[in-house]
């Protein structure tokens, strides 16, 4: 059976062989992840440049999401690279304090105006909550705490506060460098990193644009205040990634899992497509198998119907990077056979529908649902019909017939979509019916007698113009 849930994976050291490139293509990757917090621009494009050389020997189609860095909030450098910081002692924190001037006593901060946005009494939690602090005073830049939760603090770790509320802005002057080379790279998405509301989805699209680049926008849910703005951050955004990294350590893990659910159904309701990142199988960046708990992980995201799940150091400085996106696919594909993942659903049923292509899209994927068909074809210029399709839960493969290689890499990303090239040549109906059959025969997607659905618009190379569909029986070309 295919694989319906799409594998992203992080580009790094570990991934930048292209032999194993084609390997983690063969192995399931659907889209490449380059981490702009990491390498400068010449290694980044040598990346783009040897995962589309990849992509074409293996003959797929492999979509590409820059990923910016955003405001990450990080302490300074140590002058012995690290401290123990003891239980009840006491440390302060200072933007003031430059780099290499750490200590036991305290650390500079990358981030101006931390001493604006705390106060007594807030919590601290510094290297993904493994330290915990509490600040007992402000004194100028200075912001003294006590340790709560000691242990070793080394150089560039992460702050957070407990329950959000740090005013950092999304984007920065690195990350607006960044989106420039995004759009000379021509990406196919572009994931925000630290969004707070809509307003930073959409001044990214405008700088994106303006660059000549047209990836969807990625919106990262990792703060507090992300949540209490997703519904507009939705709508905003062409793709909801809910990265559950700094967003657990914000507003604690014993939450995070019931939010995440919330997220993906919203996200899926809205018609947008959600991805579930950060840690899914990180014990695979040194063993060569998940544990059970990440299987677990894994396999509920794919049931509460994530279109795709992330993989990051496990794929970019991991020990074994085409070992983890197989063992990723195994989990996925397992859970998909699942009754909760399978079958019909009463999605979008009492909506009112929006456009004509839309409406076609929903009726397709009802009549799949509730006959004895083996596939779905869709001939699309932009993807938005496969999109829609894919919204609902089926167990039918939805194919994006386009004459598009950005398209082809576009739906890479969506759940149960599958892009196969193909250029319409004329306009003779019966013609196109067996050029549809032919290419579905040579690539052994379906066989001869079975029930397909076919989608198109009257007006070819139009995007948006989807207004008919027909149910055909697949016969022998000629």
């Amino acid at each position: 059976m295919l694989r319906r849930t799409k594998i992203v994976a992080t580009l790094g050291p570990a991934s930048d062989d292209s032999k194993r490139l084609r390997d983690m293509i063969k192995a399931g990757m659907d889209v490449a992840r380059l981490n702009f917090s990491h390498g400068n621009e010449s290694e980044q494009r040598t990346r783009a440049e040897r995962i589309r050389a990849a992509a074409r020997e293996c003959g797929r189609d492999i979509g590409i999401m820059g990923d910016l860095q955003g405001p990450k909030i990080r302490v300074r450098r140590f002058r012995d690279g690290s401290v123990i910081l003891q239980d009840g002692s006491d440390f302060f924190l200072d933007p003031g304090l430059g780099e290499l001037e750490g200590s036991e006593a305290g650390v500079g901060v990358a981030y101006e105006h931390l001493h604006k946005d705390v106060a007594p009494g807030d919590i601290l939690l510094l290297n993904d909550g493994q330290l915990t602090l509490k600040i007992v005073r402000v004194s100028g830049t200075r912001v003294h705490t006590t340790v709560v939760q000691g242990g070793v603090l080394s150089d560039h770790k992460g702050i957070n506060r407990q329950g959000g509320g740090l005013s950092a802005p999304a984007l920065t002057d690195k990350d607006r460098i960044d989106i420039r080379i995004a759009a000379d790279l021509k990406l196919d998405f572009l994931a925000v990193s630290f969004v707070r509301t809509a307003e930073d989805v959409e001044e990214t699209r405008r700088l994106l644009r303006e660059a000549g680049g047209h990836a969807l926008i990625v919106a990262k849910i990792e703060r507090t205040e992300a949540l209490q703005a997703i519904d507009s951050i939705i709508e905003a955004a062409d793709v909801i990634m809910v990265a559950r990294g700094d967003l657990g350590v914000e507003m604690g893990y014993a939450e995070l899992t019931g939010m995440q659910k919330q997220i993906i159904r919203r996200t899926r309701h809205s018609n947008k497509v959600v991805i579930t990142a950060t840690q899914m199988m990180e014990s695979m960046i040194n063993n060569p198998v998940p544990t059970r708990a990440e299987v677990s992980d894994v396999a509920n995201a794919v049931m509460d119907g994530t279109d795709a799940v992330m993989l990051s150091a496990e794929t970019a400085v991991g020990k074994y990077p085409v070992a983890v996106i197989a063992a990723m696919a195994d989990v996925c594909k397992g859970a998909e056979k699942h009754a909760l993942a399978r079958g019909r659903t009463s999605h979008r049923l009492d909506d009112q529908f929006q456009t004509v292509d839309e409406a076609i899209a929903m009726a397709v994927m009802y009549t799949a649902n509730h006959l004895a068909v083996t596939a779905i074809i869709a001939l699309t210029e932009s993807g938005a019909t496969t999109l829609w399709m894919s919204r609902i839960r089926s167990d039918i493969p939805i194919y994006a017939f386009t004459p598009h290689e950005s398209t082809s890499r576009r739906v890479s990303l969506y759940r149960g979509v599958y892009p196969v090239s193909f250029r319409i040549e004329h306009n003779d109906p019966r013609q196109l019916t067996e050029d549809i059959f032919s290419t579905l025969l040579k690539h052994k997607l379906v066989r001869e007698g079975d029930l397909v659905i076919f989608t198109k618009g009257d007006l070819t190379g139009v995007s948006g113009s989807t207004n008919g569909m027909k149910i055909l029986r697949v016969d022998k070309p000629g």
